[in-house]
């Protein structure tokens, strides 16, 4: 170990410090671990390490900053920043910055150890550029939330004004839409950040187990209950629990959480007494609440306990350029995570993405991204590299045209014929094609609503024809 490498890792979470430090002293690093941005920066200019593992988000500073003044000091210092999933355009920003790679939380430990493995080699200076970086910065977003238009800001002002505040929020929005990372920006700007958050899916755990997932349980309470179990409200204690998909948790489960909202007391089940605990509560759900109290499948009196201030998510097709942004920050990310090259989109593939409806919202961009560049590799994403599935939603068919005119069936026949004759399955397949494209003044993603295809099939059809031609 006397020849070993030095790391430093930098690391404000306990338990994260013991496992990342365990996996890289095992693999046969030395490993010195500082608690935040100032003792890192100390340590950093005491040890001059092989490379440094320096987790952005510090409690003390900015992880950007403490990045940038370790390179000021020693500007070939190897440095592997590490993030959660919301931060992923931090990352990006501090490999534009010069940091050799990052680690998206949660990451497998060979996914760790390759990082550091790969920031060692002596054939790689530090200072590389990136595998990926954008023609144009990708917007640094509000934590995790991208976007500058007017309705996303509107978003982060609602963040900004209530995260302070003790007071339940209930988040709507369409799936995909970024609830999640809404309850998370709440609680990293609460009181309680230093705190758990946990999020708790209402919708994906069986009715007859959603009590002992809220509350915990004794052993013996129920067959199979062989420990004692902590529920999510008590592993939230001092923090945050989220609710996501509210509309969806069993009705007779209700009473008990407005019960515990309301006495802030939660009863293991199988328990005899109960046990205090301060939880904040944000909740979420992809249904209109007041339809689900309308229709009996939400409580009034727990909707109105949970409805203290409301913030609704917008859909992407009501975020106007903010798809571009999104898809860029997402390309660049994805791009450094499998060592791709790309730099941007073409021309085509933005007007494409700005006229698409985008019923999977952020969700959708984020999987056609990195699609592309697992599948694909070059410096601009086109339209030839995107999912075939990526379809507007089709219309319903016309009415048959005998419904239509009657009267003139004959004659239509007649001109379509005339139309058709002597032309080639291919050639018919490019005349209905443009005839389409002109009817919607040149807009591929109309007329390929029309035709009931993708829009990138047209793109690669024109294409071909003029490469052709």
């Amino acid at each position: 170990m006397t020849d070993a490498p030095t790391l430093l890792l930098v690391e404000d979470t306990a338990s994260l410090q013991v496992v990342y430090r365990s996996v890289l002293e095992a693999a046969g690093y030395r490993v010195e671990v500082a608690p935040d941005g100032t003792s890192g920066l100390t340590a950093f200019r005491r040890l001059r390490p092989a490379a440094v593992l320096l987790d952005i988000m510090l409690p003390d500073r900015d992880g950007l900053t403490v990045m940038q003044e370790m390179l000021e000091e020693q500007p070939d210092a190897r440095i592997i920043v590490i993030t959660s999933n919301g931060s992923i355009n931090k990352a990006v920003e501090a490999m534009r910055g010069g940091a050799q790679d990052f680690l998206v939380k949660p990451f497998d430990e060979a996914r760790f150890l390759a990082a550091v493995r790969n920031a060692l080699r002596s054939d790689q200076p530090a200072s590389a550029p990136a595998p990926a970086t954008l023609s144009k910065p990708a917007p640094a977003g509000f934590r995790g939330l991208l976007g500058s238009s007017p309705a996303i800001r509107q978003v982060e002002d609602r963040v900004r004004s209530v995260a302070r505040s003790m007071a339940s929020v209930f988040i709507t929005g369409e799936s995909g839409t970024g609830k999640e990372l809404c309850a998370q920006a709440i609680h990293d700007l609460s009181p309680r950040a230093r705190g758990p958050f946990i999020v708790l899916n209402c919708g994906a755990i069986p009715a007859d187990l959603m009590e002992s997932e809220v509350f915990g349980h004794i052993r013996g309470a129920f067959p199979g209950a062989v420990n004692d179990k902590a529920g999510a409200a008590v592993v939230a204690d001092g923090g945050t629990l989220f609710l996501d998909e509210i509309c969806e948790m069993d009705l007779a489960l209700q009473p008990k959480i407005l019960r515990f909202l309301q006495t802030s007391s939660v009863t293991p089940v199988g328990a005899a007494r109960p046990r205090r605990v301060d939880v904040r509560i944000i909740c979420a759900t992809n249904r209109d609440p007041t339809d689900a109290v309308r229709r009996g499948i939400l409580r009034e009196d727990l909707y109105y306990r949970l409805h203290v201030v409301p913030i609704r998510m917008p859909a992407l097709r009501d975020r106007g350029d903010d798809v571009i942004g999104i898809a860029e920050a997402a390309l660049a990310s994805y791009a450094v995570e499998e060592g791709r090259r790309f730099t941007g989109l073409t021309d085509e593939v933005r007007k494409l993405f700005l006229g698409l409806p985008w019923p999977g919202n952020v969700r959708q961009v984020l999987n056609v991204m990195r699609n592309v560049v697992v599948l694909h590799d070059g410096e601009l994403v086109t339209a030839e590299m995107l999912p075939d599935d990526l379809m507007v939603p089709q219309q319903a068919p016309p009415p048959p045209m005998a419904a239509a005119a009657p009267v003139s069936e004959a004659a239509h026949s007649d001109e379509l014929a005339e139309l058709l004759a002597g032309r080639t399955l291919a050639q018919i397949e490019r005349l209905a094609v443009e005839a389409a494209i002109s009817r919607h003044s040149g807009s591929l993603p109309r007329a390929a609503r029309e035709l009931g295809v993708a829009a990138s099939t047209l793109y690669r059809k024109r294409e071909g024809w003029a490469s052709d031609s």
